[in-house]
């Protein structure tokens, strides 16, 4: 009869043991009954072992099962529920990591783009202020008469610092040439000396030479280089040639 006997650790019986316990009560029930009748009621037995074998035991069991069936539903329901809530979150999450992902993609992007427009902007400054540079300027173009050939020749003597103006010059080129630019003297003392007076300002070769200005042409009958030559000569003797007044 240990069977009766639980540990002292463990009071309570499983459900299982009550339903075994259960069980043998009944059987040892129908044993005893079996004993006390006389050999001679074989029926009354019988019929004694058939109610306590169906009755008792019977309804233990049918009661055990439909427990053990709802305990097993309830513990599906339960875990069904967990990981379905489970799922939720894992699936919250995800969502989560890529709506980051996603912001910080777009956030990449947009630093990626801002720099490179610093960087086009600047090149693109670069590059303009280069082709303006390497613009060239139009040369300035003079007339092929009177009136252009001092002008020319005032821009050199601007850049040579030789000083005179527009008036002085005219005045002066009337006189000696009347604005002939070919003009030369093979009458005056000069000439005697075999060194005459040439072009519109009526220099002498050797004076032409000593006083020719740089980015001139050599030829003394050249306009803008006779006018400058002398202008610059006019200007070591007499200050400029707007101080002259006569034969110089």
């Amino acid at each position: 009869m240990s069977i009766f006997h639980a540990k002292s650790g463990d009071r309570r019986l499983k459900k299982t043991q009550k339903f075994s316990l259960a069980g043998v009560a009944t059987l040892g029930a129908a044993a005893v009954a079996f004993t006390v009748v006389p050999a001679s009621s074989e029926a009354q037995v019988q019929e004694t072992q058939a109610a306590a074998a169906a009755a008792p035991v019977g309804l233990a069991a049918t009661g055990t099962a439909k427990d053990i069936k709802a305990s097993v539903t309830d513990q599906l329901a339960n875990a069904n529920l967990k990981a379905q809530d489970a799922a939720a979150r894992l699936k919250a999450q995800q969502e989560a990591a890529a709506k980051q992902k996603a912001e910080a993609k777009a956030k990449a992007e947009a630093k990626a783009e801002a720099q490179q427009e610093r960087k086009v902007a600047p090149a693109v400054s670069r590059s303009t202020e280069r082709a303006a540079v390497a613009t060239p300027v139009a040369a300035k173009t003079y007339a092929n008469n009177l009136d252009g050939w001092i002008r020319e020749s005032l821009d050199v003597m601007k850049k040579h610092k030789i000083p005179g103006t527009y008036n002085g010059l005219y005045r002066n080129i009337m006189r000696e040439s009347s604005g002939n630019p070919m003009a030369i003297n093979n009458w005056d003392i000069n000439a005697k000396n075999g060194v005459p007076s040439k072009g519109l300002l009526q220099v002498i070769q050797p004076t032409f030479n000593a006083y020719h200005v740089p980015g001139t042409s050599w030829n003394i009958y050249d306009p803008v280089a006779n006018i400058t030559a002398a202008a610059n000569y006019a200007a070591d003797r007499y200050g400029s040639m707007d101080n002259v007044f006569g034969a110089y």
